[in-house]
């Protein structure tokens, strides 16, 4: 036989534990504190109406501006339509009556321009006060311009705040029509708190499905910004990794090299004296270290599946090339050098034979079967480029799901690794021009 005891976890202090009822109910107590008791009165201005709309765009200007205060003219005339009910359902004679129930459907209407849930505390108070102005054979407890406050302000209430306020407004509503009907009904012609729960939960539901699916707009439009900036900004990133290959595998051939010819120059002169033996090892060590540091550093841009090309990188000089391939893909394309044609430092050579490559894929892209020219200017520090393509022939009826200025993006990063200048844009005839400067210093001009 064995024993079993079965322990119960108890909140520190030796109190006993809640129940989930409990719970739940301490939960909406709480919620209902800090809905529509914490900061009730708190100043909350409503805010003008946005004017970039698909109607109000096309308002003329001086309209647009006083467009922006339409929610505000709305609430005014709702209001006034309450204070006009009020008046007509009081109208016995009794011109301070009348007043009286007019200002009670006003005043708690225009409240909710600056301060919302206050306002539906302000109309909760002033059904009461109309009822005692009121005649008594109107309904009850609800007078006519009372029924008609106490909905506007509950639409207008919902629709500023969130909804679980427009809840609690209308079990509160709920509560106070029921209670008021329990305890002081007699002289009245009908209970009218039935109708009012009717029409505002209609109303608030309407209004609450209306919010609900104006955030899920807002927060995919967020998603679908905070996705293009992620995509915007991996793509920068990929590029910025292309470019920091190329660039270890163009530094790393010539510190091979410069290794390699300070072992080898000792060899080609005979009786070398010690001193520039000396000089050709300190070379080799010093290219061998910066070459292992280079690949220390850089290295880690690479890919796990990436392979250091065999062939040299592209340079101009393979340019002719590229342009045989894009004419058989369908772009006329044509050639202009101009200026005294020299060797660059390899950087410069690959970033602007990329640039080219680039600006030719983009024509290929968008503007299919339309002709293009590249124009290549060696200046004195530096080098020019220009890809200008005209508009293509028969535009296209699907819209291109690539490039996306991605393409725009890399030639940026290499004409600013390169601490260059770019523009590209749209040309007049709406074809695309990119225009690069890449500045050469007169010492690489000279070594090169």
């Amino acid at each position: 036989m064995t024993e079993t005891s079965q322990t119960q976890m108890t909140p520190p202090g030796g109190a006993k534990p809640r129940s989930p009822e409990f719970r739940l109910a301490a939960d909406a107590l709480r919620g209902l504190r800090q809905d529509m008791f914490h900061d009730a009165f708190a100043y909350r201005p409503l805010p003008r109406m946005r004017v970039d709309g698909p109607l109000t765009r096309r308002l003329p200007e001086g309209v647009r501006k006083y467009a922006a205060w339409t929610p505000h003219a709305v609430v005014l005339v709702a209001a006034l339509l309450a204070m006009g009910i009020a008046n007509t359902a009081s109208g016995d004679g009794d011109s301070l009556r009348s007043v009286v129930c007019g200002l009670l459907a006003l005043l708690p209407i225009l409240l909710t321009l600056i301060r919302p849930v206050g306002a539906f505390w302000l109309s909760i108070a002033a059904t009461p006060a109309a009822g005692v102005f009121g005649t008594s054979w109107s309904d009850w407890p609800w007078l006519p311009g009372s029924f008609a406050t106490h909905l506007v302000v509950m639409t207008v209430v919902a629709l500023r705040t969130r909804p679980r306020i427009a809840a609690w407004m209308w079990v509160l509503t709920g509560v106070y029509g029921f209670v008021a009907e329990i305890f002081y009904q007699g002289g009245y012609y009908s209970s009218n708190t039935l109708p009012l729960l009717f029409v505002s939960a209609v109303a608030l539901l309407v209004v609450t499905v209306l919010q609900v699916r104006r955030e899920a707009e807002q927060e995919v439009t967020a998603h679908q910004s905070e996705t293009a900036h992620e995509r915007s900004r991996r793509t920068l990133l990929e590029e910025r990794t292309t470019i920091a290959r190329e660039l270890h595998d163009v530094v790393a051939h010539h510190m091979s090299v410069v290794a390699i010819q300070a072992e080898a120059a000792p060899y080609r002169v005979q009786n070398p004296p010690p001193e520039l033996e000396q000089a050709f090892v300190t070379i080799r060590e010093n290219a061998v270290a910066a070459l292992t540091e280079l690949r220390r550093v850089l290295g880690v841009v690479r890919a796990e599946d990436y392979e250091a090309p065999d062939a040299p990188q592209p340079t101009l000089a393979e340019l002719d090339t590229l342009l045989a391939n894009v004419r058989e893909a369908g772009l006329t394309v044509e050639k202009a050098v101009t200026g005294a044609v020299r060797e660059l430092p390899q950087g410069v050579e690959l970033s602007a034979y990329r640039i080219v490559q680039e600006a030719l894929s983009n024509a290929l892209r968008h503007a299919p079967g339309a002709a293009a020219r590249v124009e290549i200017g060696y200046v004195l520090g530096g080098l020019g480029l220009r890809i200008v393509n005209g508009p293509a022939p028969a535009p296209s009826l699907t819209k291109s799901t690539h490039g996306a200025g991605h393409g725009i993006t890399g030639m940026r990063e290499r004409v600013s690794m390169l601490d260059g200048e770019m523009t590209a844009g749209v040309t007049g005839d709406g074809g695309y021009e990119v225009a690069v400067f890449l500045p050469v210093p007169a010492t690489a001009e000279e070594t090169a």
